[in-house]
C-alpha cells in the first residue's frame, strides 16, 4: 500500500512532539531551536560560517521557484559597487542571469550608488559578469535551453573578502505550490510560538 505524503499539518505536529521530547542538558529551548534549524533550513547558517558575510538575500526566490541546483559564482564589480554591497545596499528581487557568448551575466541586479562615489559612481542596474568555470557555464547553458528553466540569483555574500553570488537553476512554481509553502510557513510560526510559550513556563 502506497504511503500518503506528509501534509504541512502532519509535519508541524511531528515537529512539535519532537520539540517537547528532545533530550538535552536542561536547555531544551536551545536544543529545539537547533533541531528546527536543521529540519527546515538544512543546517545552512551561512552567517556563522567562518569568513562569510551575507549581504543580500533574494527572499522571494524560493517562494516563486523550485530550486533544482545552485552554484557559487564570483562577481566582477567596480569599487563603488563593492562599497555599497558591504553596506547591504543591493536588491535581487527582479534579477536574473543569462548565458551569452560563453559568459554568464546577471541582469536587473540593483546596487545603489555609493554615497561618497561622486562622479565616479556606477550605473545601479548595469549587467554584471559572473565568474564560473567552463564546465559550469556549459551546464548552465544547457539548463537555460530547457523549457521552464530560469537562472536566478539567490543571495550575495562576501567570502574571505571577495563578493560571491549563489545562482540557481529554477523552475517557476504553480499556484498550489505557493499555497502549500504559505501553509508550511504558518506552521513554522506556530512552532516558534509554541517554543516561546514553553520557555516562559519552564
Amino acid at each position: 500500500m502506497k504511503a500518503k505524503p506528509w501534509s504541512w499539518k502532519t509535519e508541524a505536529r511531528v515537529i512539535l512532539t519532537l520539540i517537547q521530547n528532545i533530550p538535552g542538558n536542561g536547555n531544551k529551548q536551545a536544543s529545539a531551536w537547533a533541531y528546527k534549524t536543521r529540519f527546515f533550513d538544512g543546517g545552512a547558517e551561512m552567517g556563522k560560517q567562518k569568513g562569510i558575510k551575507p549581504v543580500v538575500d533574494n527572499r522571494k526566490a524560493r517562494h516563486n521557484y523550485h530550486i533544482k541546483e545552485s552554484f557559487e559564482a564570483g562577481l566582477v564589480l567596480v569599487g563603488t559597487e563593492v562599497k555599497s554591497l558591504r553596506m547591504g545596499k543591493g536588491n535581487l528581487q527582479d534579477a536574473y542571469a543569462t548565458v551569452k557568448s560563453g559568459e554568464v551575466w546577471v541582469n536587473n541586479f540593483h546596487i545603489s550608488p555609493y554615497e561618497k562615489g561622486n562622479r565616479f559612481n556606477h550605473d545601479p542596474l548595469r549587467p554584471k559578469k559572473l565568474l564560473l568555470n567552463r564546465r559550469e557555464i556549459n551546464h548552465l547553458l544547457g539548463m537555460q535551453k530547457e523549457k521552464g528553466c530560469t537562472l536566478i540569483p539567490l543571495k550575495i555574500y562576501f567570502k574571505n573578502g571577495l563578493a560571491k553570488m549563489e545562482i540557481a537553476v529554477a523552475v517557476g512554481k504553480k499556484l498550489y505550490d505557493k499555497r502549500e509553502d504559505i501553509a508550511s510557513r504558518d506552521a513554522r510560526r506556530d512552532i516558534d510560538r509554541a517554543m516561546k510559550e514553553r520557555s516562559r513556563v519552564s
